[in-house]
């Protein structure tokens, strides 16, 4: 096939793109420059998209022996990726940066353009598995080495796109091997830092990000009661579960932490409590892909009963430990009971169903319902599940 390797300047893409090559496709090379100033340098494995990683992306492409090219796709990215993570923030939800990039810019942008120049497909270095059945039918699955699988953030491109994409590390083990492989082939970013964080938070101050973009907007911490424990300098800062850089001026009665349990864009307000009342039961999303719908999905608008769904594997977090649920199908939406409760679930992340290692769906969560305690629940029954203020739209 022909096939656009993305080369970002790390060793993953390097390697895939040389296992591509091995494998016997005509590839080309591609750097995607996302970022407005790729003058900056990284600091140390924070950051992405500097002009340093493009000189190290040309120089694998050079060893490599392919042709090399940079596309800037700085403007897509800040009109979708940034804008949506500043709208979610300030929305008082919870965004997933890298789950947008994939949606948005790699197998959006990036793929579009690969097919409209010929090419087949789009290789890049995600750790993921694409197992072909009998049909010919593509199934998304977690890689071999769980540490570095990368399925969650893949998971939202959907079927279609999983058609048109290589992930060459799906099988390999460890982070130590393709860093091996790498410096047997000559590839100087053998040992270079893998990047973390947000990209385009280089500092890795987020809450210094979306104040410099959504400006100040002080306000006040308050505890479930409404007494006001402390202020803030704006909502959009704070998710949900969040423990650190509260701000509390009170502490709590019975001296116990407290987490952000809510947060009020409308009311610019944070609500605070203690670790129980973020234990949820049952998640609520909508937007969904479906790579493999459950029997008699498109019977299931309505709900079908406390028993029913079909049993998944549910993860909220791109390195979050999967539980098992039952999921029905509501329209687009979906309603996902959980087997062992979640904690710290808000609204805007994503969420993958699993059927062992094969991705089944992803969806964007709108709101949960939290379990209460067992003395709250003796006391009034009707309070068992409380829906959360998280999914309400601003």
């Amino acid at each position: 096939m022909r096939v656009l390797a993305a080369l970002s300047g790390g060793v993953d893409s390097a390697v895939a793109a040389a296992r591509a090559i091995d494998a016997g496709h005509d590839v080309v090379a591609v750097h995607m420059a996302l970022s407005r100033t790729r003058d900056q340098l990284r600091n140390g494995s924070r950051g992405c998209c500097s002009i340093e990683d493009a000189g190290d992306a040309r120089r694998a492409a050079d060893v490599l022996g392919v042709p090399y090219y940079v596309w800037d796709l700085s403007e897509q990215f800040e009109q979708t990726v940034v804008a949506d993570f500043l709208s979610e923030y300030e929305a008082g939800r919870t965004p997933n940066p890298c789950v947008r990039c994939n949606e948005h810019i790699k197998f959006a942008t990036l793929l579009d353009k690969a097919l409209a120049l010929g090419f087949d497909a789009v290789c890049t270095g995600h750790y993921a598995r694409v197992v072909e059945r009998g049909d010919g039918t593509r199934e998304l699955h977690r890689a071999r080495d769980a540490a570095k699988d990368q399925s969650y953030v893949l998971a939202v491109m959907g079927p279609e796109r999983l058609a048109r994409a290589l992930f060459p590390l799906g099988d390999v083990t460890s982070k130590d091997v393709t860093r091996q492989e790498a410096a047997a082939r000559g590839l100087a970013v053998s040992a270079k830092p893998d990047s973390y964080d947000i990209c385009f938070v280089a500092d890795g101050d987020t809450p210094g990000f979306l104040r410099s973009r959504l400006g100040s907007r002080p306000g006040e911490v308050v505890d479930a009661s409404g007494a006001v424990v402390g202020t803030h300098d704006g909502a959009y800062a704070f998710t949900v579960g969040q423990r650190r850089g509260l701000g509390l001026g009170r502490p709590a009665a019975d001296g116990r932490p407290r987490y952000v349990l809510d947060v009020q864009p409308v009311h610019n307000r944070v609500v605070v409590g203690p670790a129980e009342a973020l234990a949820v039961g049952t998640v609520h999303a909508d937007r969904t892909v479906w790579y493999d719908e459950p029997a008699g999905a498109g019977q299931a608008a309505e709900p079908t009963g406390s028993g029913a769904g079909r049993p998944v594997g549910v993860q909220v977090r791109a390195h979050g430990a999967p539980v098992p649920g039952f999921v029905e199908r509501r329209g687009d939406a979906v309603r996902v009971r959980l087997a062992e409760p979640l904690h710290g679930v808000a609204a805007g992340q994503s969420l993958v169903l699993y059927d062992g290692t094969r991705v089944l769906a992803q969806a964007t969560v709108t709101g949960t319902e939290r379990l209460v305690d067992e003395r709250a629940e003796h006391d009034d029954p009707a309070r068992r599940t409380v829906p959360t203020a998280a999914g309400r739209r601003a």
